[in-house]
């Protein structure tokens, strides 16, 4: 890892300064998708990020409780650092807090050689994989979160806002009634993370926005910055925005939902296929194909949470089973209508606690295989898709999805080991703190009867 050029910094500060910002945010995605960072003075950047930032490298081990838990080189080897660098054509105003950017930070370890654990450097690993192939994966994110406000009557002190029923597609003003989602969706643009609809989904305070298309890298960056930007903006009007998976028993689950095409080096979709009986190409059915047979694997990044398995089920419009379809939203992999330029599958597997770095990697790392083998891709879905005698099923537990990402050896290879390693320890250790949890379904259950 090379020093920044001093001048490359201090023409970025003077920039900066220009326009009003004296404090830059270098922030980056922990394990589970949470952006950590520093805040840094413009007034002595050139000195302060020259040389990099220096984190606990037990960041990537810190849980949503605040605990710490044992991964490899972490606690065990005295909590040495990782360092940050930061990335500065990724500096962004943030138009809802004057005279704070935010910078995307690169991760490194002290040595000098990227991070393996890095969620970012593991979707750059399988986006050089790609390159290799002279294909460009282009990435558009769709993202569903719910918002909530606060309640009196409610047991967390927290209720979904706007309640009202079968509000998907409303009237923005019907499911937003304080302008809050209107007033969000503006600073987003302004922010530059290339938003181009929103609408109130199925369930009362829960919305979906979507992003334009992009190379991965850049996609996975705005969906990052978008999940923590939505976050920040219902804070500023007094609510809560979740991105987990399935907050209530008695609502739908939230997803996160990827249109993934891809061009060659000349800017030609790879996935069209006028010829071929559905209109997409041999390598279109291979990644298809891939995603397919690394869907367990893949699970465990795309619904990385205990939550995330209670999302899934038959009637939920959540994928069920591995399988694909034409244009059939009951399908793991969709195929929308279009074609030439607008090609490409649309993976549904995801829920929205998915960390966006992890599931765009994981995503292109099944494709990628998928190509890499040539694997041969099945007949598509007829009919509604959750007819168990049809396909095999999903892994229905995060500790089943766990298991199918050890065992997928050459999606720990793209992955990288020795990320998959601390992935799979994290994880785990959220496993057993649950197992450990006394729950109010158990309290509810057993104390009178019992």
């Amino acid at each position: 890892m090379e020093h920044l050029d001093p001048e490359e910094l201090a023409r970025k500060a003077e920039e900066l300064a220009a326009q009003g910002i004296d404090v830059v945010r270098l922030g980056y995605s922990d394990i589970i998708g949470t952006d950590r960072g520093r805040d840094l003075l413009v007034s002595g950047f050139e000195r302060t990020a020259g040389g990099g930032v220096a984190f606990c490298r037990s960041v990537y081990a810190t849980t949503p409780m605040g605990d710490v838990v044992p991964i490899e080189g972490g606690l065990e080897a005295g909590l040495p650092d990782i360092i940050a660098r930061p990335v500065l054509e990724t500096t962004r105003a943030l138009p809802w807090e004057p005279g704070v950017a935010h910078c995307i930070g690169e991760l490194f370890n002290a040595d000098g050689s990227p991070s393996e654990e890095s969620p970012r450097n593991v979707l750059k690993r399988v986006a050089a994989a790609f390159a290799e192939l002279d294909i460009t994966p282009m990435i558009g994110p769709e993202l569903e979160f719910y918002v909530l406000e606060k309640s009196e009557t409610s047991e967390n002190g927290w209720a979904p806002y706007g309640q009202a029923p079968g509000n998907v597609y409303v009237s923005g003003l019907r499911g937003d009634p304080d302008n809050s989602l209107l007033d969000s969706l503006r600073n987003l643009e302004k922010y530059g993370l290339d938003v181009v609809a929103a609408n109130h989904e199925f369930s009362s305070g829960q919305f979906e926005i979507n992003m334009w298309h992009s190379d991965a890298l850049d996609a996975a960056d705005r969906s990052h910055r978008f999940k923590a930007a939505v976050q920040e903006l219902s804070r500023y009007h007094d609510k809560l925005a979740t991105f987990m998976a399935k907050p209530y028993n008695d609502e739908g689950g939230s997803g996160f939902h990827l249109h993934f095409s891809a061009l060659d080096s000349d800017g030609t979709p790879v996935f069209d296929g006028p010829n071929s009986k559905d209109g997409l190409s041999d390598l279109a059915h291979h990644a298809i194909a891939g995603i397919l047979a690394h869907a367990p694997a893949l699970a465990a990044l795309s619904n990385p949470t205990i939550n995330s398995y209670k999302r899934f089920g038959p009637d939920t419009l959540a994928p069920w089973l591995i399988d694909w379809g034409l244009d059939n939203r009951s399908a793991m992999v969709r195929i929308p209508p279009e074609r030439g330029k607008a090609s490409r599958l649309e993976l549904r597997l995801g829920d929205a606690s998915a960390n966006p770095y992890l599931a765009i990697g994981g995503m292109m790392a099944a494709a990628y295989l998928g190509v890499r083998d040539k694997l041969e891709l099945q007949d598509p879905l007829e009919g509604y898709g959750y007819d168990v005698s049809k396909a095999d099923m999903l892994p229905t537990s995060l500790g089943e999805a766990l298991d199918a990402l050890e065992a997928d050896e050459a999606m720990v290879d793209l992955l990288g080991p020795a990320f998959t390693k601390t992935f799979v320890a994290y994880k785990r250790n959220e496993i057993e703190r649950f197992n450990a949890f006394i729950t109010d379904w158990e309290f509810r259950e057993y104390t009178y009867h019992l």
